[in-house]
């Protein structure tokens, strides 16, 4: 996908990414950065649990595998969980910036039909960045690097502050994090697109 939409074309102004020198090291698993997170929490039972590992660059890989409760169709994924997947791995490479933005825009192309049971390999890069604006570009596989091309989406993510989440989050969930004893736990809640 080249980014059909005038807004996923980053200005001419926009400059290449560049990887924080405190990013997590290539081959890193991220792990999760929030419990309840329907795209990466082990504490979501019908979540994706997707794995992301940083990658050279700005640049990760991830893995999801479809789950009955992910269909949409008998026996295949919902596009819905598709684009979910691509959007949490897309976020996830905020990680890689050490910037806290929200997807502000994702466009996704379905390519051919994702059984469940099958592992989608994910693969993602920020292009460009122009001032707040992110733009990154992601590809979904089945069952492997060099598997056939399944999905992909072009995104502009946009960087925020964290009162972002605390203005516009439920306030018991935002209470229980902000009460967390862990600072680590307390402040990955709000590194990427919740």
């Amino acid at each position: 996908m080249s980014g059909s939409s005038a807004a996923l074309q980053p200005p001419a102004d926009a400059v290449k990414p560049v990887r924080h020198p405190d990013a997590p090291a290539p081959g890193e698993l991220l792990g999760a950065h929030y419990e309840h997170c329907f795209g990466c929490g082990p504490g979501q039972p019908h979540g994706l649990h997707l794995e992301a590992r940083a990658g050279e660059g700005v640049s990760l890989t991830a893995e999801f595998t479809v789950q009955p409760a992910h269909q949409g169709a008998p026996g295949l994924a919902h596009g819905g969980v598709l684009a979910t997947a691509l959007d949490e791995t897309l976020g996830s490479l905020n990680w890689l910036l050490r910037t806290i933005a929200v997807t502000g825009r994702l466009e996704t192309d379905f390519l051919r039909p994702v059984p469940v049971g099958t592992t989608l390999y994910l693969e993602a890069e920020v292009t460009a960045v122009a001032g707040r604006k992110i733009y990154c570009t992601a590809t979904g596989r089945l069952g492997g690097p060099g598997g056939p091309l399944a999905v992909r989406a072009d995104a502009l993510f946009v960087e925020v502050k964290v009162d972002h989440f605390v203005d516009h989050g439920r306030q018991e969930e935002i209470q229980a994090v902000m009460n967390d004893p862990d600072q680590i736990r307390r402040t990955r809640a709000f590194e990427v697109n919740p």
